[in-house]
């Protein structure tokens, strides 16, 4: 791995330290590119070179890494003028570390193959600490040899590298894993509300869900270490995100012809936290949108 040249567009919350795990493991030259310098000299420091454009980078690695906000971003650096199609060389690999729509995923996938450019959607889970620490959750879809390709490298960045299925499917188990969590955040809202106005003191309740058949990841984390002190920090994963991943589940539920009422309750939590101004607060923050009958 270590002759070949990676590339990695969009250093934010999450690619920034997947970028750094990479670079710092895969002993690979790494290439980066950001609109915002401030990422970039970062890696820079680190070892990575500033690519020039997208357009250069495209056209001058092995692998290229994209982590980007959503679908429209997505859509823009493969299609856009500047973009991989238009860039790429052929042989190129594409591994698309974003959460986007399926539909997309796959046309994309289509797009760059009828180019020559091989592609794999693997989106990540877990935290931003868990980016950071190398021990996300990746999930992978594409090819079997692209799969075998990706997996030592990806293993830099997580403690579990899935194999999904082909180009599509690791969206497919990101977006269902990201609808069950907001539906279980959605929950542990309801149960926090009852159990303060029924008299239970929420640390109380929330110790005692965690050793029955409540306990959960999203308990742990988004429960007791952002809902009880009430605290949804900005630069963790906001509503507005949170927002654009439950659509995607209901997108593909409208895809595959089936309804997701669970789905549909959270995009109406979520969006009454953005109408009372939490659009960039923690997404958990929904806890703060109590009804009564």
């Amino acid at each position: 791995m270590s002759n070949q040249i990676l590339g990695f567009a969009g250093l934010g919350v999450m690619g920034e330290p997947i970028c750094a795990n990479l670079l710092k493991k895969s002993g690979a030259e790494m290439r980066v590119f950001d609109p915002n310098p401030a990422p970039v000299e970062r890696l820079v420091a680190m070892g990575a070179t500033a690519a020039d454009s997208l357009a250069a980078l495209a056209a001058g690695v092995d692998i290229l890494f994209l982590s980007l906000p959503g679908g429209p971003q997505v859509e823009q650096v493969i299609r856009g003028a500047d973009g991989v199609l238009a860039h790429g060389r052929e042989g190129l690999l594409v591994v698309d570390m974003s959460t986007a729509p399926v539909s997309l995923t796959r046309e994309i996938g289509e797009e760059l193959a009828a180019r020559g450019i091989r592609f794999a959607d693997a989106p990540v889970a877990r935290t931003r600490q868990a980016a950071i620490d190398g021990t996300l959750s990746i999930m992978v879809g594409g090819p079997d040899d692209v799969f075998d390709t990706l997996r030592p490298l990806l293993g830099h960045a997580a403690s579990d590298v899935t194999h999904c299925g082909d180009v599509g499917c690791g969206q497919v188990v990101k977006i269902l894993n990201n609808m069950v969590l907001f539906e279980t955040v959605v929950a542990l809202s309801e149960a926090l509300s009852l159990g303060r106005a029924a008299g239970v003191d929420p640390a109380l309740l929330f110790d005692t869900l965690s050793k029955g058949s409540a306990d959960s990841f999203a308990l742990r984390n988004h429960g007791m270490k952002a809902m009880l002190p009430d605290t949804f920090p900005e630069h963790a994963f906001p509503t507005d995100y949170a927002l654009k991943d439950v659509s995607y589940a209901l997108d593909l539920a409208e895809f595959t012809g089936f309804r997701a009422p669970g789905a549909e309750l959270a995009k109406a939590r979520m969006e009454k936290a953005q109408a009372a101004g939490y659009s960039s607060e923690y997404f958990p923050v929904l806890a703060r949108m109590t009804d009564r009958s």
